[in-house]
């Protein structure tokens, strides 16, 4: 019985993983990737989520939700965001910072 709980625990604990789509890529600006640390967030509906660069601009995180939601990248003061689609696979987006005059937009490489 005990092994039995376990193996449920275990399938029901990865199951619920291989549902979840994984947003990934790279934030760039004049060709180099953005500092460590800037925060990049997804929402979807009401629901919110976050990650950080790291240190070669990259970031990657988990949605559950499928469907048109909004990446938002906090640069220098400013959010710029860009609308995307989550799925219940892997998507990657590899974004760019762009500077015109003193606001920053944000566009698909």
């Amino acid at each position: 019985m005990k092994h039995a709980s376990m193996l449920l625990f275990v399938v029901l604990t990865f199951s619920s993983l291989a549902v979840a789509g994984k947003i990934y890529g790279s934030v760039s600006e004049g060709g180099k990737p953005v500092p460590q640390g800037v925060k990049v967030e997804v929402t979807c509906g009401a629901n919110n989520y976050v990650a950080q660069t790291d240190a070669y601009g990259s970031f990657k995180l988990f949605v559950p939700d499928k469907g048109k939601c909004t990446l938002k990248v906090n640069y220098q003061g400013q959010a710029p965001s860009i609308e995307i689609n989550s799925y219940e696979g892997s998507v990657q987006y590899d974004l760019i910072l762009e500077k015109s005059g003193a606001q920053y937009t944000l566009r698909r490489k």
